[in-house]
């Protein structure tokens, strides 16, 4: 018997825009998922955090800043530092192609543009996250 599968999304940094991010949130939470928005303005540090101590089996960044590759880099060190890289990390936002390979070299699993729909978000998690057994 598996648990539902537990997924931080969070809102990093000065970007005051979170209607992307609540959406996907819905969408998985409205696909069976247990989902912990962290609110808007939240650091790597922050949400690090709350993921470990959610037991979170992902973490997806929305980043609209421009500062993607160092919100991005900075949350998987931190997660690296507490042992944590089995926690799957995704996002979306504005973010440009050209900076997509770095990303995945750095452990982005998946990063989602402008565009994408809240199913095909869905299925990718369903597909790349997996549920813990209870």
């Amino acid at each position: 018997m598996s648990s539902r599968i537990r997924v931080v999304v969070a809102k990093p940094g000065l970007d005051g825009h979170d209607r992307g991010a609540k959406v996907v949130a819905r969408a998985l939470r409205d696909a069976g998922m247990e989902v912990i928005y962290t609110g808007l303005h939240q650091t790597p540090e922050q949400i690090v955090e709350t993921a470990i101590q959610e037991d979170a089996d992902a973490v997806g960044l929305s980043v609209l800043s421009g500062a993607h590759m160092t919100l991005f880099r900075r949350l998987l060190e931190l997660l690296a530092e507490r042992g944590a890289e089995d926690i799957v990390v995704f996002g979306g936002g504005i973010i440009p192609e050209a900076d997509m390979p770095e990303l995945a070299r750095l452990g982005v699993a998946r990063i989602f543009t402008p565009g994408a729909t809240t199913q095909s978000i869905v299925e990718w998690v369903r597909e790349n996250v997996a549920a813990p057994v209870a």
